[in-house]
């Protein structure tokens, strides 16, 4: 049997969340899903919920080594760091809202500067530059219909996300296989900060 060329791989490169963050989110998507239950929404299972630094899309898994490449050399000498877990808003911010999410504060920066680092090696490599500027967030439920979408925002501004601190030491190459259950993620490579600028 003839191997077929048109297989693709739906992949991206993102930051894991640790497992007591992982609670918190579960915890407030069910408090949320309480607060408007006739509010249609996809939910994200909290397992799945991580932080995007670039979404590649289908490509052929004979490129997947190429991303793995790039990611590996944007963590190159940067040197962990830490993010805040916090706030809570949706998209668009003028219109019906589609996309619900927890926010993240960047406050020093290196988020920002890791994540243009991945774009400049990913386009090196000949993977598109993303167009959008960088906005990062984690995405806990989509909007299935207009109905419920504005009381499911309020509730959702209303409830708040108590600040919780990340620290940033590895980007995970991540692929994503859609099923009629949600999406299923395989970590395809992992690549560790360098950690040769903090104090020994």
């Amino acid at each position: 049997m003839t191997q077929t060329n048109s297989e693709t791989w739906r992949v991206f490169c993102a930051i894991e969340l640790p497992s007591l963050v992982l609670e918190k989110i579960s915890e407030h998507i069910n408090r949320l899903r309480e607060a408007a239950p006739d509010s249609p929404a996809s939910w994200s299972r909290p397992e799945n919920v991580h932080l995007t630094l670039k979404f590649i899309g289908e490509i052929a898994p004979n490129r997947v080594g190429d991303l793995s490449e790039a990611a590996a050399a944007a963590v190159a000498g940067f040197s962990p760091f830490e993010i805040l877990i916090k706030d809570t808003g949706s998209f668009p911010k003028n219109g019906t809202p589609r996309v619900f999410w927890i926010g993240v504060d960047d406050y020093s920066g290196r988020l920002k500067q890791l994540q243009g680092r991945l774009e400049e090696e990913c386009l090196q490599l000949g993977f598109a530059k993303e167009a959008r500027a960088f906005n990062p967030h984690l995405t806990i439920a989509r909007g299935r219909k207009p109905q419920g979408a504005r009381a499911l925002a309020a509730a959702h501004k209303e409830m708040g996300f108590a600040s919780a601190e990340v620290s940033v030491r590895e980007l995970t190459v991540i692929r994503s296989e859609l099923s009629s259950a949600g999406s299923n993620y395989t970590v395809i490579s992992r690549h560790a900060l360098a950690d040769n600028h903090r104090p020994t």
